[in-house]
Order: structure tokens, then C-alpha cells, then sequence
């Protein structure tokens, strides 16, 4: 099927939520997401700095670009002038770098705080404690140019529906108790991103605002 065909398919699946699609872009040319820009795909997703770095200038202007892969810190500038969202942040360190940077360039950069949901050691994330020892901390709380809206986590890479479910019950839940302690008068803080091409309308049934999907829309990977 055509990448408008499948995007519409997908879409379709969103209706009658709140979720937004961010279409992932790793490893396909740039031609492929000009296709799916011309069928409406505004949210793109890549894992890569190098990459999104290449393929932003071959975009129209309002597309929103989401940094959903492992972050380092050393990558940050590449990305500072451009990026929407850094879905992926992992440590103050990180944090404070993205508001180094963001300032460079005076802007305010969205980010999510990524949780190690999975029981693959591969994965990585934040604890729950972890999280909220950021939150208390007096760095954090000087932050100007970064605005956090929510959490992030990946899966398992299973076909266990019930693990899934726990999974993203325990992102949905980690969400809930920062937004109530940490947020509780910030309505930015309102993104739930999981779910990707083999799990993303469970996802959704667990309160996902984010899905990432790509295989889905382009095919395999090349």
C-alpha cells in the first residue's frame, strides 16, 4: 500500500481519542517523508541527531520534529534551533544541556522524561524516584528554556498483550502521580507517549496521547 494509504489507516485508529500521531522517520529518505507530509503527516519522529539534522531543512517549516532516540548530551547543539521535543530525557544532565542550549538560540524546548517500562536491560529510562529527584531539585526549578509535558517509555518487544498492558499501565501511572504532585497547575504537562507499529491501539486504550509509529506507514526499515 501507498504511505498515503496506510497513513490514513492509521489516523482512522486515532479518532475518538486525544493521541496525536508522530510518524518515525528512521533510515527512509527524505522523498518518503515528503509523501507522507503531502498526505498530512505534520509530527515526525527520528532516532538519530544526524539524521533529523539532514532531513529538517528538506521539510516545509511546520512540521514538528520529535527527537524520540537516546540523547547525548555532546548532540544537543545540532538539534537546539529546530526541535519541538526531546521525548528521551533521561538525566539532569540532559536537562540542563537542553536549556543551555535552548537559551543559545532563545527558545523553549518541550521535553518528555523517558521511563524504563520494559523488561529488556537494553531499554533504557528513569526510575520513578529518579524522576522525582529532579523535580525537587533546585536545577530543575531554575529551568527557563525547556517545558516538560509528560512521559515517555517503550515497550517490551513482545506479543504477551497482558505484559503490554501492564507496561503501559505503569507509564500511564507514573504520569498520573507527577502530574498530580509535580504539575498539578500546569496544563502542558498532558502528554502519555507509547505505543509503536505492533501495540500502538492498546496503547491507546491505556491512555496513550503519542503514538510512534513507522513500519506501519513506510514498510520494513531499509
Amino acid at each position: 500500500m501507498a504511505i498515503a494509504d496506510n497513513l490514513q489507516q492509521v489516523t482512522s485508529q486515532l479518532k475518538g481519542t486525544s493521541a496525536r500521531l508522530v510518524v518515525v522517520t528512521k533510515t527512509h529518505p527524505v522523498e518518503r517523508l515528503q509523501e507522507a507530509y503531502a498526505a498530512g503527516a505534520r509530527i515526525f519522529g527520528e532516532n538519530r541527531v544526524q539524521e533529523m539534522a539532514a532531513k529538517q531543512p528538506e521539510l516545509p517549516a511546520d512540521v514538528e520534529w520529535h527527537l524520540i532516540g537516546h540523547l547525548q548530551t555532546n548532540k544537543v547543539k545540532y538539534i537546539a534551533p529546530f526541535v519541538h521535543t526531546i521525548q528521551s530525557i533521561d538525566s539532569l544532565k540532559l536537562l540542563l544541556e537542553i536549556e543551555r542550549q535552548a537559551a543559545r538560540h532563545n527558545r523553549v524546548i518541550a521535553g518528555l522524561l523517558q521511563f524504563h517500562i520494559a523488561e529488556e536491560e537494553t531499554k533504557t529510562g528513569l526510575t520513578l524516584p529518579e524522576a522525582e529527584e529532579i523535580l525537587r531539585s533546585e536545577e530543575y526549578r531554575a529551568l527557563r528554556h525547556v517545558r516538560l509535558t509528560g512521559v515517555m517509555g517503550v515497550a517490551t518487544f513482545t506479543d504477551d498483550e497482558d505484559q503490554l498492558r501492564r507496561e503501559f499501565r505503569t507509564l500511564r501511572g507514573y504520569f498520573d502521580k507527577l502530574k498530580a504532585l509535580y504539575f498539578a497547575d500546569n496544563d502542558t504537562f498532558r502528554e502519555v507517549s507509547m505505543g509503536m507499529s505492533a501495540d500502538f491501539p492498546l496503547a491507546l486504550r491505556e491512555g496513550s496521547t503519542l503514538v510512534r509509529v513507522g513500519s506501519a506507514i513506510f514498510g520494513a526499515r531499509g
